[in-house]
């Protein structure tokens, strides 16, 4: 039996066990299909491709997830990395299969100017999908958890960026969704690659004392035991190992140098069978254990957002060593370790969409704060700190508890209960006393908010006192209701000016059908809504229009035939399968510096005596002189790819990988197999074992190009793939 098969008959025996009514013609369907489309693509390990997607099903099945989601699971790098489409899956497995697997996959076929875009836009995306259906992120955090599980095979600058991204947006995502399972590895592997040195500091110092450990444990274990069985309670009783990550922070915020100052880094687990037992159990440890002053939590009373419910204390163990216990039900220990995916609204049943959709309250939350902010590296840092919640609990006058942030204050609070009350704010109580503004809540705070109705608004100097984005925004939403008039009418005359200045027509730019796009896009229903956000300064004027004018030339091209903004139809000779706005009959060359392919985003420099040279929008010759202030500027021109071409394209790809005698012999296999011309080829070895390939191929698009590039990607030992600009 192959490894192949062997996962795979691993993967039934799982499903089998938690779901003996499975559907397994699907999903051996499933299974097939995959088999049949990643045939022939490795891993960068060496192992056949499809074992990935086998092991990260695999990790679903703790999370007992349904027929629909392991298979989307089996398929969900298809549509990303092989010939096949949405609509293939459609067809063949329903669009539930089909939504979740595009749901998953990476925006990929979209050019972005940097990788932060690239990177905002995916996380919007994955952040979308999931609003709609939690097990795209299910999916795609067992996918990271896999990735970063193999992630030795990877170059080290790509195993800390792959890192990086996890540790700093999906562990706290799989936090946010409770599952503390996922979130505790993704942590400590990220730490591996982010920091070996500590890593490998902690795990020594760990190993030193595992025999002190676990021989503390057990006698613990013992005494615990045997106290439950005379109180008539039936527990069950483990020790827990604290985890390096969670090690890591702790030495690293609170400057600890010495491992046994960390208070639980034993833990005792006691599960018991209620609630009452619960409480029963905490009375029994204090009793025999003197428990240390301020280190009680009750998180069953209060649960954390991510719907963690336990009993958290720390006692003076034998010989004054101190050690955690944490308490609670088998139902709280199925949710802390697998979170919402323990009683979500696909299973069984057994959760209404009403509750369902109160726990997912906080992804819409997410979803509304940060879906119109188009600045990807704001984008990305709002998110993370939305994400990293270290919690306070307060509560209303009422007893009401309100979760917020660590360092929020009584605006976050009185904008978490509702925005006509932030809004109305002119101060606040905290525990009877009239307090500042700027203060930061503490756990246990009783906050009054005072209001009148006499006040106008909020003032912007509250911006930089909130800690949440979601207090941010409302208090941005105000001011932009407030001065909505005096905004349209600044962002229509910025609009105009700047149409004005590029010699285009209002009247043909701003026709609905070449805004809608745009308006989806930003999540606005109107021109009026468009201005607006100009004049607030939520949207760069430049982006609007570029935006606008492709949606344009994309529908107004029809071949030859071309109708250029404010001008008659003009007929226009297309060269290399380009446009030039308003000029007929024009000689056109594709500029060597940068290669432009059909699908690229480009401009046109107007030489003199040679035509047309037509760059990538990104080249850096453009970058550098298509600028107002440059004085070469005026000689830039608008193009466009024609709709229907049939041209060919040069281009030229650098290949980095591990050196290896096949290498040469494999890349030309891929573009052999695809049918492309290679024009020439040239290698060279560098130093630490790493080989430059550089290659020059004739392609039809941009679209040809990157499938070929995804191909060589699969390579062995490759590390990069990358386009060349000279």
């Amino acid at each position: 039996m192959t490894i192949v098969e062997e996962l795979y008959s691993t993967l039934k025996e799982r499903i089998a066990a938690y779901n003996p009514d499975a559907n397994f013609d699907i999903i051996d369907q499933a299974y097939k299909f995959a088999l049949n489309a990643h045939e022939g693509q490795l891993r960068i390990s060496g192992e056949p491709y499809i074992t990935h997607p086998l092991n990260v099903a695999l990790v679903l099945t703790d999370m007992e997830l349904d027929d629909d989601s392991i298979c989307a699971t089996i398929l969900h790098d298809v549509v990303e990395d092989t010939e096949y489409t949405y609509n293939d899956l459609k067809e063949l497995f329903g669009v539930e299969v089909a939504n979740l697997v595009e749901g998953v996959t990476k925006l990929g076929k979209i050019p972005y100017s940097t990788k932060e875009e690239q990177q905002a836009e995916n996380i919007r995306k994955l952040i979308l999908a999931m609003s709609k259906d939690i097990r795209v992120m299910l999916i795609k955090l067992a996918d990271r958890l896999h990735n970063m599980r193999s992630l030795k095979s990877m170059p080290e600058e790509k195993q800390r960026r792959i890192a990086c991204e996890t540790l700093e947006i999906y562990a706290p995502i799989a936090h946010r969704l409770g599952i503390s399972k996922i979130k505790w590895e993704l942590e400590d592997l990220s730490l591996r690659y982010l920091d070996p040195i500590a890593y490998k500091e902690i795990s020594d110092m760990v190993d030193e004392k595992r025999d002190e450990r676990v021989q503390l444990i057990d006698e613990i274990k013992g005494v615990f035991s045997e106290k439950l069985a005379a109180l008539g309670i039936n527990g069950h009783i483990e020790g827990r190992a604290k985890h390096f990550y969670s090690i890591y922070r702790k030495m690293f915020t609170h400057n600890v140098t010495n491992i046994e100052q960390i208070y639980d880094l034993t833990a005792i687990r006691i599960i018991v069978e209620s609630i009452n037992d619960c409480y029963a159990a905490l009375g029994m440890v204090h009793e025999i254990y003197i428990p240390m002053p301020g280190r009680f939590k009750d998180y069953i009373a209060m649960p954390k957002n991510n719907m963690y419910q336990s009993l958290h204390t720390t006692l003076i163990g034998p010989n004054g060593k101190p050690f955690e216990v944490q308490i609670r039900t088998w139902e709280m220990h199925r949710l802390a370790e697998v979170g919402i995916a323990a009683h979500w609204k696909y299973k069984e049943g057994r959760l209404g969409k009403s509750e369902m959709d109160t726990k997912l309250e906080w992804i819409r939350q997410l979803l509304d704060v940060h879906t119109d902010n188009d600045n990807p590296q704001e984008f990305i840092s709002s998110i993370k700190v939305d994400l990293f919640e270290d919690e306070v609990f307060v509560f209303s006058p009422k007893g009401d508890v309100v979760n917020l942030p660590n360092g929020a204050t009584s605006i976050d609070f009185a904008y978490a209960i509702h925005s006509a009350i932030g809004n109305k704010m002119t101060g606040a109580k905290i525990n009877g006393r009239i307090t500042q503004l700027e203060y930061k809540l503490k756990n246990g705070d009783i906050v009054e908010i005072i209001t009148s109705s006499n006040v106008r608004g909020p003032s912007k100097d509250w911006l930089k006192i909130v800690k949440t984005n979601q207090a941010k925004k409302k208090i941005n939403d105000w001011f932009k209701k407030e001065h909505r008039e005096e905004n349209i009418a600044l962002g229509k005359e910025i609009f105009e000016k700047e149409l004005k200045r590029m010699g285009l027509s209002h009247e043909e730019l701003a026709k609905l059908e070449w805004t809608t796009a745009l308006f989806k896009k930003y999540y606005i229903h109107s021109m009026e809504d468009l201005y607006s956000a100009i004049g607030y300064g939520t949207l760069p004027v430049a982006k609007v229009i570029s935006r606008i004018k492709n949606e344009y030339n994309k529908t107004i091209i029809d071949q030859k035939i071309v109708m250029p903004i404010g001008q008659k139809t003009v007929t226009t000779s297309i060269s290399h399968g380009v446009v030039v706005k308003d000029i007929d009959n024009c000689l056109v060359k594709l500029a060597r510096c940068c290669n432009p392919l059909l699908g690229d985003d480009i401009v046109g420099y107007i030489t003199r005596g040679r035509g047309v040279s037509v760059h990538r929008a990104d080249c850096p010759n453009v970058r550098r002189h298509n600028d107002p202030t440059s004085p070469e500027y005026p000689r830039y021109i608008d193009v466009w790819w024609a709709e229907s071409s049939t041209d060919k394209y040069i281009t030229d790809i650098q290949i980095i990988s591990n050196s290896r005698a096949a290498l040469v012999y494999d890349i030309t296999g891929v573009i052999a197999d695809l049918k492309i011309s290679l024009m020439a080829i040239n290698a060279r070895e560098l130093k630490d074992g790493l080989s430059v390939v550089n290659i020059t191929v004739e392609v039809n698009s941009k679209e040809h190009m990157d499938y070929m590039i995804k191909k060589i990607r699969t390579l062995e030992g490759v590390a990069s793939v990358s386009r060349a600009t000279h």
